[in-house]
């Protein structure tokens, strides 16, 4: 655990036994039978000895963090082995305790739980990028073998997050970020309402705390003009069904915090514009009911036109089941409302947590776990291809809730994210038919494979024998699975082909230079390709058909010193190391724009001037696109230093003086003038224009921000094209 120390102390003070086992016994005792409870007091007693002396970084005995864990998995009422693994879920990684202890004393199922939560610390990594993403993709595979693996990991991840103001400020950023951006997304693809909710309400307070506090400020502030409001709202939905045979829990909720900001942030409106902070849910008995409830509470306020949603009969791809609609309450007031059965509301709370409750006399609805299921068979065919950051990468996407709802031919119903396309409903109908397809027929029109599909569509795809994916795709679906198995198939294409193709492209791409493969010559072939590092021409030719090179860099390698291309006028050299992706070439900046470390840049392979460099937002580009094969991917490495040309126009009020004290105010942080020149407007302001040599954005600002303290200034911008 990342929250473990050691204490030299090997008891707890005063020889007490750990807090809390009471608290567990007593929520599991109500649902467990005698001898599971039996089982797991074994297992904390097994973590209570193997944590003797350990300490949280809050200042705590370690065995409060496992006993909180078994706690929420308790509140959900998870089976035994499940509560068992929470105590034990530490002792691998943090104690002597080996996984074959747990397997003679607990089982097999409980020692792989265990397992499958702990970390991967023996194994050596590059980067801490990819121990997490290794780390997670273990724990994701894991979840193939048994779900209860991230139901643990879930709930460890909630009491870490309880407790994460003792970690320093920038690790306390980390895990939140990393807690939005996975941990909650999952809870939320598993359909555990309840713990999602959490981790994104702690992720949030923890990443942005002045945001958090400012929403929660007015949040209370609403809350408290809304005091006779929501009561009276549900006073009258009551009294109205109480007058039909009805049976209802009527009860009002409140959007959490996280949940308020992402809906501002998503539309761009302030807190007083999103129209469902405030809301009534409303749990029946059947599913029939649902919709009668729906026409009681249609006939007593007036519904919002758009803004009625049925997941009963279209679930979300969670799970999740309910009707929602808006209404205009008192005063034109917006209310959103929900009504779901008692067992749609135990799902929509516990969702995947649910298979394994005990409740007798009950049977639970196994399509949950079958979804759950569904979605990690994906995973699995998803992290056969590819390194795990490109794994978790592609999990990351996948995890984004599902917007769209389009149709098969045959009627059934296909869940995609918002933007997917064409390709991506074929890839989700199938591997094979997203690998085959050549054409789709959208609401029975053609339409090209990139369609970006709209809710309600129906979407046919067209497949030919022999028909092969186009890495051309790759640029614009947007689902994991097609992805991955694009890239997939572009990985194992025969070699043979890859390198005849890489040879062609070369070819071509020398054409340029009125050259030829057969005028380079093998020796030259061989020479650049270890300058390359590739021990033959082959391997370099076999990356550029599997589109890892370009071939317009490499041919521009390919030419002989003496024919090797040189900046114009139009163009500054620059050291080829501060640009990375381009090693080995001549590289240029343009004067249009000047660019600068580290600002958003572009590239274009442009005929004897090599590889030139623009601002990305600079005007000079603006006819380029129709060449996207000129374009190159660039980036300023980590590392760029060296002094950078930049321009400056400064309007100033005419005084006596004025240019000495441009000059002393950019002599005063130590950067040095390139050139300057003076034009003189009219008789009451002059424009100076100022070239000074910078190492980065940083120092321009620091330039900019002097000059801006100048009482004669008028206004000061940055030179673009």
């Amino acid at each position: 655990m990342e929250y473990a120390s050691f204490s030299p102390l090997d008891s707890l003070p005063g020889g007490r036994s750990a807090p809390g086992i009471s608290h567990l016994i007593a929520k599991i005792e109500d649902y467990l039978p005698p001898e599971q409870v039996e089982r797991v007091l074994e297992a904390f007693e097994l973590a209570n000895s193997s944590h003797r002396g350990q300490k949280r970084l809050t200042g705590e005995p370690y065995i409060t963090h496992p006993l909180a864990v078994a706690g929420i998995l308790a509140n959900l009422h998870l089976d035994g082995q499940t509560i068992c693994a929470a105590l034990l879920h530490d002792v691998i990684e943090d104690t002597p305790t080996v996984k074959d202890e747990i397997l003679e004393r607990f089982g097999r199922d409980v020692a792989e739980l265990v397992d499958g939560v702990s970390k991967l610390d023996k194994i050596k990594f590059n980067s801490r990028k990819e121990a997490q993403a290794e780390s997670f993709r273990k724990m994701l595979l894991a979840m193939v073998r048994d779900l209860r693996v991230i139901m643990v990991k879930l709930a460890d991840r909630t009491h870490n997050m309880r407790t994460l103001g003792a970690m320093p400020s920038a690790k306390r950023r980390r895990i939140a970020l990393e807690t939005l951006d996975i941990y909650a997304p999952i809870a939320n693809r598993l359909g555990i309402h309840s713990i999602k909710l959490e981790l994104e309400d702690l992720g949030f307070r923890a990443l942005y705390p002045q945001r958090y506090q400012v929403l929660e400020r007015e949040l209370k502030a609403a809350r408290g003009n809304q005091k006779e409001f929501l009561p009276k709202i549900t006073a009258n939905i009551t009294a109205a069904l109480a007058r039909t045979t009805l049976s209802a829990n009527v009860e009002s909720r409140e959007k959490h915090l996280f949940s308020v900001y992402q809906k501002m942030r998503r539309k761009k409106v302030s807190l007083g514009d999103v129209i469902d902070v405030h809301g009534i849910r409303i749990v029946v008995n059947t599913v029939d009911e649902c919709y009668r409830v729906l026409g009681v509470i249609h006939g007593i306020y007036k519904p919002m036109p758009g803004r009625f949603k049925d997941y009963i009969a279209i679930p979300r791809v969670n799970g999740y089941q309910s009707l929602h609609t808006t209404l205009f309450g008192p005063n034109g007031i917006p209310l959103e409302v929900q009504i779901r059965t008692h067992e749609m509301h135990t799902l929509a709370e516990h969702g995947i947590a649910a298979h394994w409750q005990y409740k007798t006399g009950e049977t639970v609805d196994p399509s949950q776990h079958d979804r759950a299921r569904e979605w990690l068979a994906g995973l699995v065919q998803m992290q056969e291809s590819g390194n795990p950051e490109e794994f978790l990468e592609s999990v990351k996407v996948d995890l984004f809730p599902d917007k769209v709802y389009v149709f098969t031919p045959k009627g059934d119903i296909l869940r995609l994210p918002r933007g997917a396309t064409c390709v991506d409903f074929a890839y989700a109908v199938h591997t094979d038919v997203g690998n085959r397809c050549v054409a789709s027929k959208v609401d029975r029109r053609l339409a090209p494979l990139r369609t970006a599909l709209r809710n309600g569509q129906t979407v046919e795809i067209i497949t030919a024998k022999g028909a092969t994916p186009n890495p051309a795709w790759s640029g614009f679906v947007v689902t994991a699975k097609a992805r991955v198995s694009i890239r997939g198939y572009l990985k194992t294409m025969k070699r043979d082909e890859a390198v005849d193709l890489g040879r062609r492209l070369t070819d071509q791409a020398l054409t340029d230079f009125k050259l030829s493969l057969k005028e380079i010559g093998s020796a030259r072939l061989k020479t650049v390709s270890k300058e390359l590092g590739f021990r033959q021409a082959d391997d370099l030719f076999e990356k550029i058909g599997l589109g890892e090179r370009l071939p317009q860099l490499v041919a521009r390698h390919l030419l002989p010193k003496d024919d090797q291309p040189g900046p114009d006028d139009d163009a500054r050299t620059i050291t080829p190391f501060v640009i990375a992706g381009t090693e080995g070439l001549l590289v240029s900046y343009a004067k249009c724009c000047l660019p600068i470390p580290y600002e958003p840049i572009v590239a274009f392979l442009s005929s004897g001037r090599g590889v030139v460099i623009h601002r990305a937002r600079c005007g000079n580009l603006a006819g380029w696109h129709k060449q996207p094969d000129k374009w190159l991917p660039v980036t300023w490495k980590k590392d760029a230093y060296g002094l950078f040309t930049s321009e400056i126009r400064v309007e100033v009020q005419n005084r006596p003086g004025v240019l000495a004290t441009v000059a002393a105010s950019v002599a005063d942080t130590h950067i040095n003038i390139g050139q300057v020149s003076v034009i003189e407007r009219d008789s009451e302001s002059s424009t100076i224009t100022l070239e000074v040599q910078v190492t980065d954005r940083t120092q321009l600002a620091k330039v900019i921000r002097a000059i801006r303290r100048m009482p004669e200034l008028l206004s000061i911008e940055r030179t673009m094209a």
